[in-house]
This record gives structure tokens, C-alpha cells and sequence, in this order.
């Protein structure tokens, strides 16, 4: 960390490749922050259980096996935002991200400064109380606080990208999130969600 500068805060770096993990690491720290790098998933649940960071950048490999690590996070109450990263950059696997608690999907090869403001953006968003209230569907499961940003941008309009750049999220995380909500609301697509909510009945608070 470059002399003088006050710590933004713990990142934990996940990443089987040792050089990716190096230019993560400089990049970060140049940044001002703490950077711990590891390079297989048992290490980080260990230091986990120890400490929470400020955010975790994880890498999930083709055999998606740290897609289980990001799971038992959740289930061990690490509450700091976890960013995943993917050569895979499907729709299905930003699916399967942010349904195992990732907070934003960002696919391979990536500039190291969009990673950096990426995690500035998540770590912001998670200091933040949660106040937020959403419109939503009674008997439908809740939806999380960005699950309901992303449901009023598309309320408003807005594309995938437009929102991805709204939200300083990647276009791929917004699809994630847009299905989740697709998904709670039991909606064939956007148009069907939003008939549901602005049609039928007097919408719910969550």
C-alpha cells in the first residue's frame, strides 16, 4: 500500500492462478487495501472463521467447485460482499453466482481497475443500512435489497446494460438478478412481472 494512505478495508483474494492473484493484489493494495491472496477455498474459510474481510474476490474455476465455497460463506454468516470471477461468463453460471450469494458477477479476462471500482461500489452499498422497500407480490418469496433495485429500474425501462451501468454491476450480475426475480414471482418475462405487480391487486411491501 503506497506510504501514508489510510487502509480502505480487508479484501480476501481467491484465484488458482499465482499471477492473477500478484496483479489483483497490486492493484488493491495501490488502491489502499489490505490484500490477503489464496489460493485454494479451504485457507479462506479458515481465515473466515477468524476474521470478516471488507469484500472477497473469488474465482470460480471451470469445475465450479467455488460456487460450494461462496455457499458455506453464507451459511457461516460472512456478511462481506463477495465478488465472483469467470472465464465462464454464461448467463447460467451468473445465475447459479448470485443465487449462492454472490453480490456481483464479473467475467474474465477484466482490467484490474474495473475490478478495484467494483469493489469500492460493493463495499459502499454494504455499509449502507438497509432501509430500502420494495414493490412486490404477496405470497411471493422476498426479494433481496439489489433484487428490488434491479425490478424498479426494469419498471422503468431500462435495458440490462443501462442498469449494469446504473448499478455499477456487469450486464451478466443484472441478468442473474433479473431471472432471480423471475423466478420468486413465477413470471414467463419482464412484461408478465410487471403486469403481475401493476395490475393485479394492490402490490406488497417486503
Amino acid at each position: 500500500m503506497p506510504g501514508n494512505m489510510l487502509s480502505k478495508g480487508e479484501v480476501f483474494v481467491v484465484d488458482t492462478d499465482a499471477a492473477s492473484r500478484e496483479q489483483l493484489s497490486i492493484a488493491l493494495q495501490h488502491s489502499a487495501y489490505d490484500v490477503i491472496c489464496f489460493a485454494d477455498s479451504a485457507s479462506l474459510l479458515s481465515e473466515a472463521k477468524a476474521r470478516m474481510p471488507a469484500c472477497v474476490l473469488l474465482d470460480i474455476p471451470p469445475d465450479r467447485s467455488a460456487l460450494d465455497l461462496l455457499k458455506q460463506l453464507r451459511e457461516e454468516n460472512c456478511l462481506a460482499p463477495v465478488l465472483v470471477t469467470s472465464a465462464n461468463g454464461s448467463i447460467a453460471m451468473a445465475v447459479d453466482a448470485i443465487k449462492s450469494g454472490a453480490t456481483d458477477f464479473i467475467e474474465k479476462p477484466f482490467r484490474t481497475h474495473d475490478i478495484v471500482d467494483r469493489i469500492d461500489a460493493a463495499i459502499d452499498e454494504f455499509a449502507q443500512p438497509d432501509e430500502y422497500r420494495h414493490r412486490w407480490l404477496a405470497g411471493c418469496e422476498p426479494l433481496t435489497r439489489r433484487e428490488g433495485d434491479v425490478l424498479e429500474h426494469l419498471a422503468a425501462g431500462l435495458t440490462n446494460k443501462e442498469i449494469a451501468r446504473r448499478m455499477h454491476l456487469s450486464a451478466r450480475t443484472v441478468e442473474g438478478y433479473r431471472a432471480s426475480v423471475l423466478k420468486k414471482a413465477g413470471a414467463r418475462n419482464v412484461t408478465d412481472l410487471l403486469r403481475r405487480i401493476f395490475v393485479q391487486g394492490s402490490p406488497s411491501q417486503v
